[in-house]
């Protein structure tokens, strides 16, 4: 259990209770200073949203080759994606097919990212280390309008759906 592991390594360091106290990260206890779960649950938080940031790098490269704007944009998430966890946390159940309209932004990106290393082909197995043109290259501009018109799409139909059932249950 990864969880179970990280928080014996943290109680090593740090000293910490197994009872949670409100919402309180520290508490007094025997004349000592001793840190809640809680803590370990911000801590987890915070590991998160830089695996998230670190995840969406290639994402961010597949759309532009700037570094400045690779890193602006992971600072960004970085700072916004717990608000935004829980901003979207009450809305996850009328988006229902939110999750299937990120998956085929993915695939677009990995598409893309596939496409521009075969028009920079350094491989010399791979068409003699010659660059394939044949396949277009995608557009920033078509990439960036693909994803709006996708999370549009799965949007408006997860409304529509979860709106239908709403109808329904109140009847």
């Amino acid at each position: 259990n990864e969880a179970g592991g990280m928080t014996k390594f943290i109680s090593k360091i740090i000293p910490t209770t197994t009872e949670y106290h409100d919402n309180r990260y520290r508490v007094k206890q025997n004349g000592k200073w001793v840190y809640t779960p809680l803590l370990m649950v911000m801590i987890s938080i915070g590991f998160t949203d830089l695996l998230f940031a670190l995840d969406s790098i290639p994402a961010v490269y597949g759309l532009t080759n700037e570094p400045y704007i690779v890193f602006v944009a992971n600072a960004f998430a970085l700072l916004g994606l717990r608000q935004l966890y829980f901003l979207l946390g009450g809305l996850m159940e009328r988006l229902k097919y939110l999750s299937v309209g990120l998956s085929i932004i993915l695939a677009w990106i990995g598409v893309k990212l596939v496409i521009h290393a075969l028009h920079k082909n350094e491989l010399p197995f791979l068409n003699n280390g010659e660059a394939i043109k044949s396949i277009p290259e995608i557009s920033t501009e078509l990439s960036l309008g693909f994803i709006l018109v996708t999370l549009v799409v799965t949007t408006v139909v997860s409304l529509i759906a979860t709106s239908d059932k709403r109808k329904s249950s109140k009847k």
